[in-house]
């Protein structure tokens, strides 16, 4: 059985007709998210690509105390930037909940989010909770809990189902938290995301002990950024996402660069 995990190209309004390599849309079909189908074992995860020509809605989601099994944690590291890409998270100040849902009616709430210049390397955790947009020109490789519970609170004029009740409820009108964003350095294992919901490192090499340990013997997602894995007899490159048994099942080729990620 392969340790590959099925993809899924989902068409957005905001998506794009030409992929990067090596992902390649259908004719006509505007492509803006390529997503892994969870394994049974890992069902808790949804990894996802995702690629923008135009921005995302503004939105939040909910927390599993908020919504019990429907919660969604997650986070974004940006693979590809066009020159001024930006990324919307939290507010530049804060803004209490009757002014949120006027600045979504009227559509300047747009103007009220932080946005945040981005560039190849830049990582961002986004709690639930976190008000964010994706903007155009960009290209991320995202994990999250497995949830497809978002409330969009503004949608550019899009012919969409705003959820303003919803989204009212669970949104925090806060600054975003410094050090829920870094800058990836170019080598070395670095820890990304340590819980609640889920532990995310980015692994250079075969890791080492402190990995080991967070790890165990336990199966856990891997997606190549750069350079590939040998795992199971196959070979495991960017674009591709697969299950592994444990962190010593993979034979990283020299140089490759992996995200890890497992349920917490």
């Amino acid at each position: 059985m392969s340790a590959l995990l099925p993809l899924r190209m989902v068409e957005r309004p905001w998506g794009r007709h030409a992929l990067p390599a090596p992902f390649t849309a259908p004719a006509g079909c505007k492509i803006g998210e390529v997503w892994f189908d969870p394994p049974a074992e890992l069902s808790q995860l949804l990894v996802k690509y995702i690629f923008t020509s135009e921005a995302l809605s503004v939105q939040v989601h909910p927390s599993d105390d908020q919504a019990p099994g429907q919660g969604k944690e997650e986070c974004w590291l940006v693979i590809a930037a066009d020159p001024g890409a930006r990324l919307g998270v939290g507010f530049t100040r804060d803004i209490p909940p009757e002014a949120m849902r006027a600045a979504a009616l009227d559509g300047s709430i747009e103007h009220l989010l932080e946005w945040h210049p981005v560039a190849a390397g830049d990582f961002f955790h986004i709690p639930p909770g976190t008000v964010h947009a994706i903007g155009p020109g960009i290209g991320l490789i995202e994990v999250q809990q497995n949830s497809d519970v978002t409330y969009r609170l503004y949608d550019y004029g899009r012919p969409r189902e705003l959820h303003l009740d919803q989204g009212m409820k669970v949104a925090r009108g806060e600054p975003y938290r410094r050090e829920s964003h870094c800058r990836v350095p170019g080598s070395g294992s670095v820890t990304l995301v340590d819980g609640p919901r889920f532990r995310l490192d980015r692994l250079d090499g075969t890791g080492d002990a402190r990995l080991a340990a967070r790890y165990g013997e336990r199966p856990l997602l891997v997606i190549p950024v750069s350079g590939s894995v040998r795992l199971a007899g196959e070979t495991v490159g960017p674009g591709q996402c697969a299950l592994a048994p444990a962190l010593a099942a993979l034979d990283p080729e020299p140089g490759a660069k992996l995200l890890i990620a497992q349920p917490a």
